[in-house]
């Protein structure tokens, strides 16, 4: 049982995103680190949505207005970091290819706030995991409960130590060139979702 909420986890973390685009980006400037911190800080995010579902306060934040906010909140974040990657692909060099270790809590924040401000993630942890919180409540002890909701995190986390690993390996054997054009895919993919955001803002603030 614990084996399947650990593939759960893999699973869920798995479909390209915003946090596997920006660990992409972060892992060919800075290697393993970089990329395994903005993964570390999705995982904090996730654990803060995990316990508003486990105190019942996560249907405050489906209110229409506060989910506007933070698509609008999200759209910033994404835009602005995929801007970034995009405007700083061009400046890399061999050199800073090799060196480039982006400073830790800079990665960390990045991965917190593009998933704490991700409505995706509140429909996940309210749907997905509010679901199976509901079955375990019925089925399972306490202390179960936290022990299987530990193994979605712990494949969250396996993931996440397999795309900074994977963007770690990019960054070692392909060329410059290659690595430019990974940074700039991955910075116009999370415009791509910020966009998507936005749109999704306006639809709540002008249409709902």
């Amino acid at each position: 049982m614990i084996l399947g909420y650990i593939l759960l986890g893999i699973s869920l973390s798995a479909p390209i995103g915003p946090i596997n685009a920006a660990q992409l980006d972060k892992g060919v400037r800075g290697g393993f680190m970089p990329a395994w911190f903005v993964g570390l800080g999705a995982i904090a995010a996730d654990i803060i949505y995990m316990l508003l579902v486990y105190f019942g306060i996560i249907h405050l934040l489906d209110l229409p207005f506060v989910k506007a906010f933070l698509w609008l909140f999200g759209f910033f974040v994404l835009v602005y970091t995929g801007v970034e990657s995009i405007k700083n692909a061009g400046t890399l060099t061999q050199s800073n290819i090799r060196g480039d270790e982006a400073a830790l809590s800079k990665s960390f924040m990045n991965g917190f706030l593009m998933s704490l401000f991700n409505p995706l993630s509140i429909m996940f942890w309210l749907g997905i995991y509010g679901s199976i919180l509901a079955k375990a409540v019925n089925d399972s002890t306490v202390e179960q409960t936290l022990i299987n909701s530990g193994a979605v995190i712990l494949g969250i986390l396996i993931w996440d130590i397999f795309m900074a690993a994977a963007a770690s390996l990019f960054r070692k054997y392909l060329t410059l060139g290659v690595l430019k054009g990974i940074s700039i895919i991955s910075g116009l993919s999370l415009v791509g979702f910020g966009c998507y955001f936005g749109a999704k803002a306006v639809q709540f603030l002008f249409f709902i």
